[in-house]
């Protein structure tokens, strides 16, 4: 049986303020929330990739200081080079924009970098080939 990435784990410092970042920014959803010995262990996904990959947030995390050349980071991708720009505009505005968007050489595509609430990085990029719009991108022979 091949094996299969179904979730990430991290812990985080403020479980109620990654939650709605997560909600907000990314469009994911609470599908699972269970107790835990400090809050509780939430489970997140996109609509209808449930049972596919979920991102699990852990309460009692000490927040992290990711430095900006630190490219460590959670990837999302976009409808459109629009759908970026209007993430890096509100992003900008909360003041959370760490890398403005930028388009770089196949496969990274256009993207931006914003910080979530713990101080992690999150990637919004249109055009790798991954995600949307990768149906017309080919993986190079």
């Amino acid at each position: 049986m091949p094996t299969s990435l179904t979730h990430i784990a991290m812990h985080v410092h403020d479980l109620a303020a990654c939650i709605d970042f997560y909600r907000g920014y990314a469009g994911l959803r609470v599908v699972h929330e269970r107790p835990h010995n400090s809050g509780k262990v939430t489970w997140m996904a996109e609509r209808g990739r449930e049972r596919d990959f979920i991102l699990v947030l852990l309460p009692g995390g000490p927040g992290r200081e990711q430095n900006e050349y630190d490219f460590s980071h959670l990837g999302f991708a976009m409808e459109s080079r629009n759908a970026v720009d209007a993430i890096a505009d509100r992003a900008r505005a909360d003041r959370i924009l760490v890398w403005e968007t930028r388009d770089n050489d196949y496969p990274v595509g256009y993207y931006c970098g914003v910080r979530d609430p713990d101080g992690n990085f999150v990637e919004f990029s249109f055009g790798q080939p991954l995600g949307a719009g990768a149906e017309d991108i080919e993986f190079p022979q």
